[in-house]
């Protein structure tokens, strides 16, 4: 009881302070979650300065700002956030979660699958976890690796077109050509745009 109640105050402490009330901290969440709607992320992350400010170490706010900063594309930023709100909680799996996404996109792929472990390693069958596993092994060309993922995976979501066509992109390039040409048009029944599958089935 004396953990979960330390691990909310830890991600809610700024909601009881004297240097903004409440309703400062509702407001200024409020504006930049209308920001974010209509793809303003500047202003967005600019609503939420003075409580960063007041906050800087806290999770919650850490969190928010390191999402608006990768759908900005300033993964740097992102990454700094990021981190710092998995330093505030350590267990938690959200924070790795979106960490992983600025580490994908600036190609950071090594640690993105060591993130994925450390997801892994607490929570198994993870869904993003497991998919973004996949594509960080994909992009250091761990196929056979990426494979078993996406095997394990296919075996508890068996119709799921992200991790059936995982399996059949790395198939594919594991040399099981015909194995992979056959998931790729299975993919093509439960998703008809599915833009991988129809580019693979182009390939000899």
């Amino acid at each position: 009881m004396l953990f979960i109640r330390a691990l909310v105050l830890s991600v809610f402490v700024f909601t009881f302070s004297f240097a903004l009330d409440y309703e400062d901290i509702k407001r200024s969440y409020y504006r930049s979650y209308q920001y974010e709607k209509v793809g303003d992320y500047e202003n967005a992350i600019r609503a939420l300065a003075f409580v960063y400010s007041q906050y800087p170490n806290e999770y919650t706010i850490n969190l928010r700002l390191g999402w608006l900063y990768y759908l900005a594309k300033k993964y740097a930023n992102s990454i700094f956030h990021y981190e710092k709100a998995i330093m505030a909680i350590p267990t938690s799996i959200e924070a790795r979660l979106g960490y992983l996404l600025p580490l994908l996109a600036k190609g950071d792929y090594s640690l993105a699958e060591k993130v994925c472990y450390q997801i892994l390693n607490k929570d198994y069958y993870n869904y993003y976890g497991n998919l973004r596993l996949i594509y960080a092994l994909k992009y250091q060309r761990k196929y056979k690796t990426a494979y078993e993922v996406a095997s394990k995976m296919t075996a508890i979501y068996p119709t799921d077109v992200n991790f059936l066509t995982e399996l059949a992109v790395a198939s594919y390039y594991l040399g099981k050509r015909d194995f992979a040409k056959k998931l790729f048009k299975d993919i093509l029944i439960l998703d008809p745009e599915n833009k991988t599958a129809k580019r693979f089935l182009r390939y000899p």
